[in-house]
């Protein structure tokens, strides 16, 4: 009879075990749920895929990743000797700052010359700097070799996002990660893939 009873509490104390297991698996399901990013967080980090086939040089693509604009930018044979013309009125003209993957810690930050990718917020207070021409001397200064300039504060970028000195924001602007999927498409915030 000792043993029909300690088999019956056996049960009892098992099937016990059992649901409460369950249970706790049950109430933990919904918390480590609500733990993952929602679809809206994940979208805003995601990958932005952009089609520069249509860019023509000289032009700028605007999107927007991580709910921040991003240029895209075909720059000219003159654009690019205006970030060489600059170089010694720059801040940071080797980009030591990390603002941008250490394959675009190069003269013109970028995996091709002729295109640049930044994002377009400057680093001084977060406003959004103005794309201005070679042809803005006039304005910008005898210096000027053509690039963004934020209008808030009066900060001044060259055509590869570097910063000039003497002005309010301290760092170049950023480069995301990025990588060509081929000659026309870019992937912005994903350099793991593509050619």
């Amino acid at each position: 009879m000792t043993d029909q009873v300690n088999s019956g509490r056996r049960k009892v104390v098992a099937i016990t075990a059992a649901a409460g297991a369950c249970a706790g698996v049950a109430a933990a399901l919904p918390f480590a749920a609500s733990m993952l990013p929602s679809e809206r967080a994940k979208a805003l980090g995601a990958p932005v895929e952009a089609d520069i086939s249509g860019l023509a040089p000289g032009e700028m693509q605007i999107l927007e990743w991580r709910g921040k604009p991003v240029w895209i930018i075909r720059r000219t044979p003159e654009m690019l000797a205006g970030i060489k013309k600059s170089e010694g009125n720059l801040a940071d003209p080797k980009s030591e700052v990390p603002q941008q993957p250490a394959y675009a810690q190069n003269e013109f930050r970028s995996i091709k010359d002729e295109y640049a990718v930044l994002v377009g917020v400057c680093t001084h207070l977060g406003c959004s700097p103005q794309f201005k021409s070679l042809d803005a001397q006039a304005e910008m200064g005898a210096d000027w070799g053509g690039g963004f300039y934020c209008p808030c504060h009066g900060s001044k970028f060259d055509f590869a996002g570097h910063v000039y000195k003497g002005v309010p924001a301290p760092i170049n602007l950023q480069v995301p990660p990025y990588t060509y999927l081929s000659d026309t498409k870019i992937l912005i915030g994903d350099d793991t893939k593509g050619a």
